[in-house]
């Protein structure tokens, strides 16, 4: 996270790239709909924002989004996998023209060597294309889910602006 920080900023952003071209969704894990909440603090949200879910456990991941048992199963609730599905589900489920996916350990438990602590899969869709990245932050619970939340939005922005 850059000294420059600011997620209002970002959110701003956001909004202005996305108000009248654009609708958005978020489907949410490890932030339990802190991403939702920062972009609808956006005086004109409305003008982009359809809706989001908070799918913290993997019962909601399937029911809400349609993410195959297989798949968590398989690759694990923390997976570039499962957060790729989350993203699309999000499109399909909210008719939206992009998504933001975020999954991840936020801490300070729930960590494994495979899968540690500060380990997010952020994942951007419009339904055809889906970019995936990884990311390890270092932070405590707070700022590893301020850091997901920042880097979605930033990962949103790159592919809009692709």
């Amino acid at each position: 996270m850059t000294e420059d920080f600011d997620l209002r900023l970002a959110a701003a952003n956001i909004a202005s790239l996305l108000t009248g071209r654009h609708t958005l969704s978020v489907a949410e894990s490890c932030t339990g709909g802190f991403l939702g909440a920062t972009l609808t603090d956006v005086p004109g949200a409305s003008g982009f924002f359809i809706g989001g879910a908070a799918v913290y456990s993997n019962h909601s991941k399937e029911k809400v989004l349609g993410v195959a048992p297989l798949t968590l199963k398989r690759f694990g609730s923390v997976s570039a996998e499962v957060a790729k599905e989350m993203a699309e589900g999000a499109v399909r489920t909210f008719g939206s023209d992009l998504s933001v996916a975020i999954t991840g350990i936020s801490g300070p438990g729930g960590g494994s060597p495979q899968k540690p602590v500060g380990l997010a899969f952020i994942a951007v869709s419009d339904g055809r294309t889906t970019k995936i990245e990884e990311f390890r932050f270092s932070k405590d619970r707070n700022g590893n889910r301020q850091e997901s939340v920042w880097h979605a939005m930033k990962l949103l922005s790159e592919f809009v602006g692709d």
